[in-house]
């Protein structure tokens, strides 16, 4: 099943949580390790280069993502979740996607503050808007920084909030992320 359903997440929505979630911690680890490199490293040039790259391919990604979102039905939420687990849920939910675009639209900023644009593995320039602010570059990278922990930190609590649910609740919202079809949906009306 490609679509959600008010029971279940479909294929398509469940591909997009987890592989932009894999590519968000592998970015933040290649961005923890490479702030670190010296000139005379091997990797000094190389790992901002694939950061960007991977950063740009995300952007186009989560667009895409955020249309699929949009067009398609929300799951029900099971009726073993308290009202506010539903708001804390829908506030942490749309607080990621923030984020997200934030630290993307700052790691953009940073790169192309010099006037030069960002190559996509050698492939395609995405052309820069130059400096739009005094310090663009420092601005945009603390920013970029301190979003991109604030990130973490919502991530390790949404995973833990999953986990809480499917072994303390013994409720069904991890298995639906997962792609677990389950016989007794328990559902309530949103």
């Amino acid at each position: 099943m490609l679509n959600n359903t008010s029971s279940s997440y479909g294929y398509v929505s469940i591909f997009f949580h987890w592989l932009s979630a894999l590519t968000i911690f592998g970015l933040f680890g290649l961005g923890f390790y490479m702030v670190d490199l010296t000139y005379y490293d091997s990797w000094y040039k190389t790992a901002p280069d694939i950061h960007k790259s991977i950063g740009l391919i995300l952007f186009a990604f989560m667009v895409l993502r955020v249309v699929w979102r949009a067009r398609q039905i929300k799951p029900n939420h099971l009726a073993s979740h308290s009202t506010l687990e539903r708001k804390a849920g829908k506030v942490i939910h749309n607080v990621l996607y923030l984020l997200i675009f934030i630290i993307m639209l700052a790691g953009y900023l940073i790169s192309t503050a010099d006037g030069r644009g960002i190559e996509i593995f050698e492939v395609i320039t995405i052309p820069a808007l130059g400096s739009i602010i005094e310090n663009q570059e420092d601005i945009a990278g603390l920013v970029h920084q301190w979003l991109a922990y604030l990130l973490m930190l919502l991530v390790t609590l949404h995973a833990l909030a999953a986990l809480k649910h499917h072994f303390i609740d013994k409720d069904n919202t991890l298995n639906r992320m997962i792609g677990r079809r389950l016989e007794t949906e328990n559902t309530n009306e949103k």
